[in-house]
């Protein structure tokens, strides 16, 4: 059977590698994912380049894990290391660097959230612009009139200045994006002026305009017509948020998005026990005695070739269960969103969310202290341990730290994608992606386009080669490259 070559752009562009391997069979006469399986083909080992570094490396290190969602790094990393050195208090200066944290932070939200619709998922939808690296390309189940495409292709235009302004506006007070450098343990460098809270404000209001008027009504009429999506890719249908965006200076802050999880069926949400997180490792590449531990004491010791494993990501478990992050997993444990949990649900609660958040960062903004230094000095102890927790764009992210000898003894990391996006763990449990494939209808075997609907739903900040095998036929392998339809 042929061997086939196609593109989604910019997915492949972002960062790190994901294969997904689907196999298709007819079920009741219908052709759809039977079985599915999500490797992460490329090792990090980010936790073994920190071990013995002076813990105030950690900040601008981990940043570097991700180019798409560096802010939410250095956002977890000086949250644990602000714990750790002990920073607190209710000070003019810890309100200026709370609030300038959330402010950068939320920057890169609207950034990414808008990247993420427009760039990475719409042309799953709608054939993008009519030129190289877009054409030539899939043209299954593109449903759009001529008029509404070229409509939603001036908006992919004008998301691309978007995007680049809520960049510039984050750039205001982190001095650049991404990797900003600005948040340090114990504040934020920056001190604010009238003139760049003003310059803030315009960008800001340019965009709260445009989520308001251009990126929702988008999200709803792909949801309108497209509607099948809106029972498709449910997955397990549990939901974890770690929280993100601190309102106020207190050691246990209230949040913007409130930390909690919610099983599948139930409609209360639960707290959330950090004792209970495990990475799980039986399908990963990591020695086995590494299974089953807490981040807190976990390691990351590679073992490739190893048995039946298949992927470099770890499989966290919350009390055994596998959970979905991200946009609508916060919304939702927020009570913000009450619909249910498929691929049209993700993409609309994201939309969603990033108004709720740009309206958060008007306030914030105006209660910006100005002319205030936003550090307060802090020491790096002999030894302790903490917890970092916040929230990246495509969902819960967490740093576990160890000092020993004011060095890094042990650095733990959890992001999104491996939540979302992990292996089979010890008990055989496919990983929320993979569970989230099975009964996507296939429609066409050479142009599977419905697989990476679904995948792109799920924001995966990897790039991506998917591999479809029919039960009963050779394999046909799809390899996301810069080509389409060749």
């Amino acid at each position: 059977m042929p061997v086939l070559t196609a593109a989604i752009d910019p997915v492949t562009r972002i960062e790190g590698h994901l294969k997904v391997e689907v196999k298709v069979e007819t079920v009741r006469g219908v052709q759809q994912v039977v079985d599915a399986f999500a490797t992460g083909t490329l090792f990090r080992g980010f936790e073994k380049i920190l071990e013995q570094r002076d813990p105030r490396d950690a900040t601008i290190l981990t940043s570097r894990i991700c180019g798409v969602c560096p802010t939410s790094h250095a956002m977890a990393s000086v949250l644990v290391l602000d714990q750790v050195c002990g920073v607190g208090g209710d000070t003019p200066a810890r309100t200026a660097s709370r609030l300038l944290r959330n402010l950068v932070h939320g920057a890169c939200y609207l950034e990414s959230h808008i990247l993420h619709f427009y760039f990475l998922s719409l042309p799953d939808y709608v054939s993008a612009l009519p030129v190289a690296p877009w054409l030539p390309g899939w043209r299954a189940g593109n449903r759009f009139d001529s008029a509404t495409a070229s409509r939603l292709r001036d908006h992919f235009r004008t998301a691309i200045a978007m995007r680049r302004n809520a960049h510039e506006m984050g750039a205001i007070f982190g001095g650049r994006l991404p990797h900003t450098p600005a948040f340090i343990p114990g504040g934020f460098t920056a001190v604010a002026s009238a003139e760049q809270r003003d310059l803030f404000s315009a960008y800001l209001e340019e965009l709260i305009q445009f989520i308001g008027n251009v990126y929702i009504p988008d999200v709803e009429l792909v949801a309108s017509v497209f509607e099948e999506y809106l029972l498709l890719g449910r997955g397990y249908g549990n939901l974890l948020a770690f929280g993100a965006f601190e309102l106020d200076n207190s050691d246990s802050p209230a949040l913007l998005f409130r930390r909690g999880r919610r099983r599948n069926g139930s409609t209360e949400v639960e707290p959330l026990d950090l004792s209970q997180i495990t990475e799980q490792v039986r399908y990963s590449w990591y020695a086995d005695s590494d299974d089953d531990l807490n981040p807190a004491v976990g390691e990351t010791r590679p073992e490739n070739p190893k048995g039946k494993a298949y992927s470099w990501l770890k499989a966290p478990r919350y009390g055994g269960v596998p959970y979905e992050c991200g946009p609508l997993a916060r919304m939702t444990v927020n009570g913000d969103y009450r619909g249910g949990v498929s691929v049209m649900d993700r993409h609309r609660a994201r939309a969603q969310e990033a108004l709720k958040l740009a309206l958060a960062m008007r306030e914030w903004l105006s209660e910006l202290p100005l002319n205030t230094g936003a550090y307060t000095p802090c020491t790096v102890p002999v030894q302790g341990t903490a917890v970092g927790l916040t929230e990246a764009p495509r969902g819960a992210l967490g740093h576990w730290l160890a000092v020993q000898d004011r060095k890094i003894a042990r650095y733990q990391v959890i992001t999104p994608t491996c939540w979302t996006i992990s292996p089979r763990d010890s008990q055989g449990q496919r990983g929320p992606l993979e569970e989230a494939l099975i009964g996507i209808p296939v429609d066409n075997i050479d142009q599977p386009i419905e697989v990476l609907r679904v995948i792109h739903s799920v924001d995966p900040c990897l790039d991506c080669a998917t591999h479809i095998i029919r039960a009963e036929a050779d394999r046909k392998v799809f390899t996301l490259g810069p080509t389409i339809g060749k």
